[in-house]
């Protein structure tokens, strides 16, 4: 159902739809794996009734990534323990109020990478979030839930986040729209951080007429008097489906970079996942040092040994990696002087089984979505189609959140 059907409803209606779908497009355990919590059908109702008319997101359900605030619901951020060492937040978080403001109804919150350290929607405390779909794989992370309850269908709309790919790679892997904003806005000052400087919020849809309506709500379309520029950039190391698919998707949008500008790209952008994993994890080792031992058993494995690793970068380091960042700002910020926007895949592969949740492909994927993390830009994400009847995306890179690129790129005709 799309934001229209959705809006056709009463409130009394809408609301036992949304528990519905949860029962009934989720498996026992993967409801579990995808929602932390989930109003009841009285609950939901009368927010629904409560959605002001005329707003533009009037009677649209979403589901809000676990790491924003909401009173009287406790904040896990895919934890264990968080409500123990965290305040008790006093009002909601911004995100949660701009929503209820455009008339967006509050549906529950959805499950996640613990602390939002990881790509790979595996969670040691709730259980791994699977593409809805394809038992076995992964929904991608660490918006995992948010992306899967739309995937399956369950709500039209989810708020995520996206440090270094949260949006970006769950968006690909699950087939479906989502869109990353930019770091320091007010939406994400609220929220449980990973890494402050890099950490952004969004959400994603079902439809490319959704996201629009979503952004044109919260965050304004812009408007062009031109048909922007960009160009397709293939990065190394696609799987050749994805590399196929992305190729084909992309020529709705862009023509492939020129040699010079691959060339140049491709090799500042080469370090990012190395820069990346330094400087954020050098961030979020900060955020977590002040109970990191003292709740160590109450990690799950996979961040605890992300821990130990943040815990032992040095200064020299971030100094070693520094002029890499700066080279990789400065090269985007070039290349915007002649372009309006970039395309990049958004995933190597499809969605992976466990056994592929590796290291090596953790870098695969960061390869990928670090550079216009590290320089702080947004994006869409759009999915694309495999022939395996599984998905990829592509992501389309912009400059600025209310660029005009972005409303004219949800528009095109994608292969």
């Amino acid at each position: 159902m799309n934001f229209g059907e959705w809006q056709q409803l009463s409130p009394e209606a809408a609301a036992r739809e949304v528990r519905r779908r949860a029962e009934s497009n989720l498996s026992n355990v993967q409801r579990r794996a995808v929602l932390a919590t989930l109003l009841d059908e009285a609950a939901l109702a009368a927010s629904f009734a409560k959605a002001p008319a005329g707003s533009p997101l009037r009677g649209v359900p979403y589901v809000l990534k676990d790491l924003f605030d909401v009173v009287g619901e406790p904040t896990f951020a895919g934890s264990s323990f968080l409500p123990e060492v965290r305040p008790t937040p006093g009002q909601d978080s911004k995100i949660v109020r701009d929503l209820r403001v455009a008339g967006a109804v509050y549906s529950g919150k959805a499950q996640m990478f613990e602390f939002a350290w990881g790509l790979t929607g595996e969670n040691a405390h709730y259980g791994d979030c699977e593409r809805p779909g394809f038992p076995g794989r992964t929904s991608g992370g660490s918006s995992s839930g948010s992306a899967a309850a739309v995937a399956a269908d369950v709500v039209p709309f989810a708020v995520g986040t996206d440090t270094a790919g949260s949006i970006r790679l769950p968006a690909a892997f699950c087939g479906v729209y989502g869109f990353r904003n930019v770091p320091g806005d007010p939406w994400m000052a609220d929220g449980v951080p990973l890494a402050p400087s890099f950490d952004t919020a969004g959400w994603f849809t079902r439809s490319a007429g959704d996201m629009r309506t979503v952004l044109s709500a919260l965050v304004g379309l812009g408007t062009g008097e031109r048909t922007p520029r960009g160009v397709y950039l293939e990065m190394p190391g696609l799987e050749p489906e994805v590399a196929a698919a992305c190729r084909a998707a992309a020529a709705g949008l862009a023509p492939a970079a020129d040699a010079a500008t691959r060339e140049e790209l491709v090799g500042k952008f080469a370090p990012a996942a190395e820069l990346y994993g330094v400087l954020a994890g050098l961030e979020t080792w900060k955020f977590h040092k002040k109970w990191a031992d003292k709740y160590r058993a109450r990690y799950g494995p996979l961040v605890q040994a992300r821990l130990d690793r943040a815990r032992a970068i040095s200064q020299a380091q971030v100094a070693a990696v520094e002029p890499s960042y700066a080279a990789i700002k400065a090269t985007w910020a070039k290349y915007f002087q002649t372009y309006d926007f970039l395309v990049m895949a958004s995933s190597p592969f499809a969605a992976l089984a466990k056994a592929d949740c590796t290291p090596a492909n953790r870098l695969r994927m960061l390869g990928l979505t670090a550079p216009a993390s590290l320089a702080g830009l947004p994006a869409i994400a759009i999915p694309v189609p495999l022939p395996s009847g599984m998905s990829t995306g592509i992501q389309v890179i912009v400059s600025h959140p209310k660029s005009p690129v972005l409303a004219w790129a949800l528009a095109q005709r994608i292969p």
